[in-house]
């Protein structure tokens, strides 16, 4: 696995900052990251002066889902931008509708509240909406924990997930590692599948239990014509 050295900090972290960590992942370097953190600053300094920040957590969460759908009306795009990088560019464009799909969106919502002193997660959803795997954010407060759906501008303290049985919630690592799935499916669409591997392993670095990481390596390693490995991720009965 190709690892440079900012990655390779990343994977041994087991706190990792929320936006650091997804810059990286998103491919950039160190100059790069510092100039979007700076983005990402002026885009916090214009949300601390325009919302009015209770000392409720959850009045205030509610505050910032609400000032991310006022100002991008049209903000969620299915299949849309899930690296960070697309994300905050999105949002900051002016004439951009479409900041991201529900990782991007998730990744984005968390990173903010988190600078708000929020103790927000993620939760991911093998299926939701009987299509494809799901995520979205929610939040824990001594009062009681609620979920928000980034996708949907009624989405704050949205119930239609509650009764999902096979609920993972997710800290930054795991988020973290969605993204380098997500990354291996887009180099998968493109046939590139030595990096695909190289980014399906990453993720399970980050998150030894997330399924999707192995079903996407071993579909990789077949295209790759490496079917004893493949077998390995994707079980024997499994043909390539």
């Amino acid at each position: 696995m190709k690892l440079n050295p900012l990655e390779e900090k990343l994977l041994k972290d087991e706190h990792i900052d929320l936006a650091q960590g997804a810059l990286i992942a998103s491919g950039l370097q160190t100059e790069e990251i510092a100039s979007y953190l700076v983005k990402l600053d002026s885009l916090y300094e214009q949300i601390e002066a325009e919302i009015s920040v209770s000392e409720n957590n959850i009045e205030k969460t509610k505050a910032l889902f609400q000032w991310l759908w006022q100002t991008k009306p049209k903000r969620y795009k299915s299949k849309g931008n899930f690296r960070l990088t697309k994300v905050i560019d999105a949002q900051l464009n002016e004439k951009c509708q479409n900041v991201g799909n529900c990782l991007g969106l998730t990744l984005l919502y968390n990173i903010l509240a988190q600078r708000l002193g929020l103790d927000v997660k993620a939760v991911h959803l093998e299926e939701a909406f009987g299509r494809a795997p799901h995520v979205f954010s929610t939040l824990h407060t001594r009062e009681r924990s609620l979920d928000i759906e980034n996708i949907f501008p009624y989405g704050f303290d949205y119930k239609g997930h509650l009764s999902v049985r096979q609920r993972k919630e997710w800290g930054n690592r795991e988020l973290v590692a969605d993204l380098y799935v997500s990354t291996g499916n887009s180099l998968s669409e493109l046939d590139s599948w030595q990096k695909a591997v190289e980014a399906y392993d990453k993720a399970i670095k980050l998150n030894p239990e997330y399924t999707r990481a192995y079903l996407g390596k071993g579909i990789a390693l077949c295209q790759l014509g490496r079917f004893d490995e493949a077998s390995h991720y994707l079980g024997k009965e499994f043909k390539c």
